[in-house]
């Protein structure tokens, strides 16, 4: 059974970006006669907000998609992530890093190696460990990419991959060998939310059934350390399918955070579903 899901965070209203993305997964969930989830991945509590959650949902509707009825939020599973984070703290996977997004930055780029090495500090030093504890400094939890290996196994890790579908930045399709080294020691948990992205988007596939993962090209490389997670949880590994990114006029990939025209501002302005998904392609 084909099944895959659009899973937008609610930290600000659906653009053009968004709604090519939605329609890609929908149409082609509808083509293989297959399953289309709606997920709201809405773990950051400082930027989701109730009303961009409802938007979502008003935008979709308005062009025209349908979903099944349950919506999973994420917000409201973290029990799930902590016990997946338990299970990787058992086994000696996770280590604390209370390293600031600032130190981590000046490391890169001091690295000789590049930003992968630079982002593989391993555990504090335990004395060192104790004394930031005490003064409870914040801190993440990070997969560790040596010990991740240990468990795995040499062999295991050299056969890490996943079907490309569509295409990766570089064109590339078919068989893809995994490379989370790439990404270095990556944060699954946060002290403030209990988990984070990678941890949270590999859970609720795997719970899901979520078969082919549609998205944007710009999610290619996180890829790679969605696998190894996979691998070390014994969750199966779906296809992908990476599709190009909308851009705008000036040529820059449509984004929240420039300020893009959102699916309600045309919406305002007399804009017809219809028209738009004609001009989407759909």
């Amino acid at each position: 059974m084909f099944v895959t899901r659009f899973a937008p965070s609610p930290t600000g209203r659906l653009h053009r970006g968004h709604a090519f993305s939605a329609l890609t997964a929908w149409r082609a969930a509808r083509e293989a006669g297959g399953r289309f989830l709606l997920r709201i991945e809405d773990i950051d509590p400082t930027r989701c907000r109730p009303e961009f959650d409802a938007g979502i949902l008003e935008d979709l509707d308005w062009l025209g998609l349908d979903w099944e009825e349950s919506v999973r939020r994420q917000s409201r599973h973290l029990d799930d992530y902590a016990a997946v984070v338990r299970d990787l703290q058992d086994r000696g996977l996770l280590y604390r890093c209370f390293r600031t997004r600032k130190e981590i930055l000046d490391a890169i780029g001091d690295a000789p190696h590049g930003a992968a090495e630079a982002v593989r500090p391993g555990p504090h030093p335990a004395e060192e460990e104790a004394r930031l504890l005490a003064e409870e400094r914040p801190f993440a939890w990070r997969l560790s990419l040596y010990r991740a290996r240990e468990a795995l196994g040499g062999e295991a890790w050299d056969r890490l991959g996943f079907t490309e579908e569509g295409a990766d930045p570089a064109g590339e399709t078919g068989l893809i060998r995994a490379r989370p080294e790439t990404a270095g020691d990556v944060v699954l948990a946060r002290k403030d939310a209990g988990t984070a992205y990678h941890l949270a988007v590999t859970h609720d596939d795997a719970l899901q059934g979520v078969s082919h993962v549609v998205r944007g090209e710009d999610l290619f490389e996180a890829t790679h350390v969605q696998v190894l997670i996979q691998a070390l949880m014994g969750w199966a590994t779906p296809a992908y399918r990476h599709h190009r990114l909308l851009t705008g006029p000036d040529g820059r990939r449509y984004a929240k955070r420039d300020g893009s025209v959102t699916l309600a501002q045309l919406r305002a302005e007399g804009v017809t579903p219809e028209a738009l998904r004609a001009e989407l392609g759909f």
